[in-house]
């Protein structure tokens, strides 16, 4: 089997190497390396349609007394342009098999989160450089051309809507995709034109809700993803003075089960989760006879599993908590202050310079948190004047930095100067149980609450098809669009609200996503981003966008 590096991914995000061999895959290798021939051997090709996969396809099978492999077998993640299929047509048919696009060009994160997997597409959508207008065009239409095959794999051919404000990137997308889905469903193998299902898909830009990027959050997967350095979800941790790693994923149960939670709560659950195997433990070795002993040698590498898991989590939590400890206690009382606009106790932060100083004044913080809470208190009084800005940046000695702060206005969030709209009210959760440090909720979890009631302003949230699809979340139908009887049915069978962010999600967004479809039973909500964000790299990212393209250097060939 051939890759490439968005194959790679998109595999290893899904399967591991033993189901590929128990698929018959001996080999799996990277098609961009240089290979020996094997010659007795059908290669099977899973690529995206660029022209770079295509022409190191045509290398193998350059002319039959130099083929690589006894056959091929062409997947790609995506619709094959033309002119690459004309090109693989005209030099090597014979040797092809099979060729087909299957319509998955995104990588499935976990069970309700997508990414596309195209972490620039940021500085192209937000970039204040007119030089890069073409480059944005490209992004946009390969991002329309991903969000359709996210759709084509649920089956769904939802109603697109985007969120009209503050920037016109997602009105753009969002008028692509509808285009595209219109046009996959023309085409579509069972050539029968599907109708709009019951789904809805939002598209909307980052700067809809800066605050939750920017918050220290207290629940466990997003609090390990801030405060340590996991890399591509493997976390390095000691144990006997031994290094160690584990890779944080969708097949660890545990991890599933609480990288949701609360960090308080972590900390009791995982104790009492090591007494009940250590008391199973007991229970077998109390007996001596022999079906015992191998009742236990048979659960022995079970147990041994779960408490590897165990460890490895009870390691993870303690290392956010001796961070947390350390110095984001103190922060978190300020941030939550500031974005509420209220305290502990519900009442009105009066003047949130006085909440911000003693952050500033703190020598134990660094300069992101130190930036961190700066641009909370500046989404708190909705922007600020410029000489408040300098004497800010100054203060705090981050001349060199302070462009992290100023360039969030070309994500359309008020900087300087201060801005006269009213910011849209927030629903009130003040009778939800929440931790004291925790109490902010991410605006997106009001709008896919609101999606679901079918609560959505459209002049705020506009719909880019003719007619939009019946959204019943809510339960109301119209008589036009379908019978009434067929309507509980629909309802069963559960819809989807799809929603897409131009410029990365948290992951305190991604939790909300199962939270609310936990709530609702009638709608998964399935969440998706061009990458996933972590406080650090968006500050990083946004720090970049008033430099030149020439100045950064992409890794992205393509």
């Amino acid at each position: 089997m051939l890759l490439d590096d968005f194959t790679t991914k998109l595999l290893a995000s899904c399967c591991k190497m033993a189901d590929l061999l128990a698929e018959g895959i001996t080999v799996v290798e990277n098609i961009y390396k240089s290979r020996e021939p094997v010659r007795q051997m059908k290669a099977l090709y899973f690529v995206s349609p660029t022209s770079k996969s295509v022409d190191c396809f045509l290398r193998d099978f350059a002319s039959k007394s130099e083929n690589k492999y006894k056959a091929a077998y062409i997947y790609f993640t995506d619709f094959c342009p033309d002119s690459l299929f004309n090109k693989i047509k005209a030099s090597c048919s014979k040797s092809i098999r099979r060729c087909k696009e299957i319509n998955i060009s995104f990588i499935p994160l976990e069970s309700q989160v997508y990414t596309l997997d195209v972490p620039d597409a940021f500085y192209y959508c937000y970039s204040p450089d007119p030089s890069n207008a073409n480059g944005k065009d490209a992004v946009m239409e390969t991002m329309a051309e991903q969000i359709v095959t996210v759709c084509a794999t649920l089956d769904e051919n939802p109603g697109v809507r985007y969120k009209s404000k503050p920037l016109d990137n997602a009105n753009k997308l969002a008028q692509l995709v509808e285009k595209k889905l219109e046009n996959y469903y023309k085409i579509d193998e069972k050539s029968q034109i599907k109708g709009k299902t019951h789904s809805q898909l939002l598209i909307i830009d980052r700067g809809f809700d800066p605050v939750s990027t920017v918050l220290h959050e207290l629940t466990f997967q997003a609090m390990a993803y801030d405060l340590l350095p996991i890399e591509n979800d493997t976390y390095k941790y000691k144990t006997d003075e031994k290094e160690k790693e584990a890779v944080l994923e969708e097949d660890d149960d545990l991890w599933v089960r609480i990288r949701h939670r609360h960090i308080a709560v972590v900390l009791e659950e995982i104790p009492k989760l090591m007494k009940e195997i250590s008391s199973t433990k007991k229970a077998t070795e109390g007996k001596t006879s022999l079906s015992a002993l191998s009742q236990l040698m048979k659960k022995m590498p079970h147990f041994r599993k779960q408490i590897t898991k165990q460890v490895v989590h009870l390691n993870l939590a303690e290392d956010c908590m001796s961070k947390f400890k350390a110095n984001i206690e103190k922060l978190c009382k300020t941030e939550q202050d500031l974005a509420l606009g209220t305290d502990a106790e519900g009442q009105k932060v009066k003047d949130s310079m006085r909440v911000l100083l003693p952050v500033l004044l703190n020598k134990n913080h660094d300069n992101y948190d130190k930036i961190r809470a700066i641009l909370l208190y500046i989404f708190s009084i909705n922007g600020t004047t410029e000489e408040n800005l300098d004497r800010l940046v100054q203060n705090v000695k981050i001349e060199n930095e302070s462009d992290m702060i100023r360039n969030w206005s070309y994500l359309g969030v008020p900087i300087v100067p201060q801005s006269q709209q009213v910011r849209p009210p927030r629903k009130d959760r003040s009778a939800e149980e929440t931790f004291q440090l925790s109490r902010w909720t991410p605006f997106i979890k009001d709008i896919m609450e609101d999606a679901i009631d079918n609560r959505l302003d459209s002049r705020e949230w506009p719909y880019c098809s003719q007619c939009p699809a019946v959204w019943n979340g809510s339960g109301a139908v119209s008589a036009r669009q379908k019978p009434r009887a067929h309507y509980l049915e629909d309802r069963k069978n559960g819809s989807k609200l799809i929603i897409f962010v131009i410029g990365g999600i948290t992951y305190s967004e991604m939790r909300c996503a199962y939270e609310v479809s936990q709530a609702y039973k009638s709608c998964e909500v399935i969440i998706g981003s061009t990458h996933i964000l972590t406080p650090k790299k968006l500050l990083d990212d946004i720090k970049l966008l008033n430099k030149s393209k020439d100045k950064i250097s992409f890794i992205k060939d393509e």
